[in-house]
């Protein structure tokens, strides 16, 4: 059953707590857990060569996503940079270099392009398949403040001050905001994100054909990129032949590490 879709208004929606964002430096501990198990987590399910674009998120650069995409080329796939330099803003001209990109990417391969974001680079994951779904394979969001809602993250105040105001079209494309894309989509949240609350995180599962999930992770808001359990699910994922999408399998001790979403 899909969950409603939040209202942007709604006054029950909060950020993380203080603590959380306050311990959001141990994200240095994830990255230090990455590259010491860096030779180990080229055991990770392969890949089959196909293009995988990674996403920025807010205020950050492609240099954020360099661990991950030096990963997922040991893995087998032909990773991209988004190289437009620090995320900072969203609008149509943004949007249409996003497009191009995808473009370019689909062209060069002759085959449909993976698309991971990380925090506001999920959104933009989400959306750029949205609007060409034929050309993305796969949709994997860390952390993204994907609810329609902007009071889920610490970040909102900073990024309405570089972005402004919403017009009458984006608060329209705000509103179905937790609608994923007709791809098959994964977010991943931790309970622990000290930037944008976990229920800011969980999408609306899709009853036409189910190939939408919700998975938690002990994690950071700052070290999801780099943490290995993240690291693990995006492998999994994106090892997954292309039309045979199934659910995330938690069975045995995964139950533990990775949790089903609860009622959001």
């Amino acid at each position: 059953m899909a969950q409603p879709t939040m209202s942007i208004d709604d006054d029950t929606a909060k950020p993380p707590s203080l603590f959380w964002t306050m311990t959001e430096g141990r994200a240095i501990f994830e990255l230090g857990w990455f590259y010491s198990l860096r030779l180990l987590m080229r055991h990770l399910p392969k890949g089959d060569g196909h293009p995988v674009l990674v996403l920025p998120g807010f205020l950050a650069s492609d240099a954020s996503t360099k661990p991950l995409r030096g990963l997922l080329k040991d893995l087998g796939y032909a990773p991209y940079a988004w190289g437009m330099g620090r995320n900072l803003k969203f609008n149509e001209e943004r949007e249409a270099e996003m497009l191009g990109l995808l473009d370019d990417i689909y062209k060069e391969h002759g085959q449909k392009v993976s698309v991971v974001g990380w925090s506001l680079g999920g959104v933009f994951a989400r959306e750029i398949a949205k609007a060409n779904p034929e050309k993305v394979r796969l949709v994997i969001s860390l952390g993204s403040p994907i609810s329609p809602n902007r009071k889920y993250s610490n970040a909102r105040k900073l990024y309405e001050q570089i972005n402004g105001a919403l017009d009458e079209n984006q608060a329209e494309r705000m509103a179905k905001l937790n609608v994923p894309p007709p791809v098959p989509t994964t977010s991943v949240y931790s309970k622990t994100d000290g930037i944008v609350a976990w229920r800011g995180s969980v999408q609306e599962t899709n009853p036409d054909n189910h190939e939408t999930e919700n998975i938690e992770v002990p994690a950071s808001h700052f070290g999801l990129g780099v943490n290995p359990l993240v690291a693990y699910i995006i492998a999994d994922r994106l090892a997954q032949a292309d039309g045979e999408w199934a659910p995330f399998d938690r069975a045995g001790f995964k139950s533990v590490l990775f949790k089903a979403p609860a009622n959001a």
